[in-house]
């Protein structure tokens, strides 16, 4: 049995403010496998982005990580240092955020870029790391890598960057890639040449992968197992196929039914009402109950863990209580 590249345990994120302390990740727990998908996904203020946030180590004080334990192949990163955490990211974690432009320095070629990096995680010739840089290029479809290698990010189109921005990810031979909405700001049809981009290369180099986005639809094609976050927790987590076709959570539910099908006896999509509560204001029992159509006298007061429902986890009175007479 192959041990997890990624171990998230109990994991909790804190704001000190001077209204007090704001909990933004409250006790968030998974493990992604050597060529595993992991999809993390919800609707925005989740905490999605934040807990990868906290994996890399790019948290924005006063934030912090405030509990837990993230292992890296078996070995805790989150007490590094932040020059011990520099040296993971890049060379053992690569990241592929939301807007190429903020991952790529506007005023150097990319070639200049992709070869810095590389010899700054592996011990390569100039010539060496230039031939690996041109090889990167080829292997994320970068057309004339020889001609393309000198040109500049603004010559480059939002998919071709984001291209790039990937190649740069997997130069050092990563353990595991993080990536944070990788499509978001890209055309449908370019969306999913990236995706299955993203998951041949990884699986060719047996990388796990954290994907977050709040696009179902991508989770639905990309996705090995996908766990839905909800007010800063996990409330459901297990294989894609079971939580697609067969949802427990009512959010999950909600989020589920929102995909678009061809499907002509659904003449409307599912539409979940109100909005993710501030972390200010969230709400106390099960944080989703004042949203859900489902809610009975329990979760008002007292909320669920996680557990074992089938091959997932969820975190619903639903199935740990009998229903009592629902609130109106």
């Amino acid at each position: 049995m192959n041990a997890p590249v990624l171990s998230v345990r109990d994991l909790k994120v804190e704001f000190p403010t001077r209204r007090g302390t704001l909990t933004a990740v409250d006790g968030v727990s998974f493990d992604i496998m050597p060529g595993e998908v992991l999809g993390v996904v919800g609707e925005s203020g989740a905490g999605k982005s934040l807990t990868g946030t906290a994996i890399i180590g790019l948290i924005e004080p006063p934030g912090r990580i405030a509990g837990g334990e993230l292992r890296l192949a078996g070995a805790r990163i989150d007490h590094l240092s932040h020059q011990a955490m520099r040296r993971i990211r890049g060379k053992r974690i690569g990241m592929v955020f939301q807007d190429p432009l903020t991952s790529l320095n506007p005023l150097y070629r990319i070639g200049d870029q992709l070869i810095e990096t590389i010899t700054a995680h592996v011990s390569l010739s100039g010539a060496a790391a230039r031939r690996r840089a041109l090889a990167l290029l080829s292997e994320v479809g970068i057309p004339a890598p020889e001609t393309r290698i000198h040109n500049y990010p603004y010559q480059f189109s939002g998919g071709m960057r984001q291209r790039v921005v990937l190649a740069l990810a997997l130069a050092a031979e990563p353990e595991l890639i993080i990536a944070d909405e990788p499509t978001t700001a890209l055309d449908v049809s370019v969306q999913a040449q990236i995706i299955a981009l993203l998951r041949k290369l990884c699986r060719q180099r047996g990388a796990a992968v954290m994907l977050i986005t709040h696009d179902m639809g991508v989770i639905a094609e990309t996705a090995d197992r996908v766990a839905v976050m909800y007010a800063g927790r996990i409330v459901e987590i297990g294989p894609l196929h079971d939580v697609i076709k067969s949802p427990l959570h009512p959010y999950t539910k909600g989020l589920v039914g929102s995909i678009p099908t061809l499907d002509f006896d659904n003449d409307r999509l599912v539409q979940i009402p109100g909005a993710m509560p501030r972390l200010t204001a969230i709400p106390g029992g099960c944080p989703f109950h004042p949203r859900c159509a489902a809610v009975f006298a329990r979760c008002v007061v007292e909320r669920p863990e996680l557990k074992p429902e089938g091959r997932s986890r969820v975190a619903c009175w639903l199935y740990h209580d009998a229903p009592a007479e629902a609130v109106q």
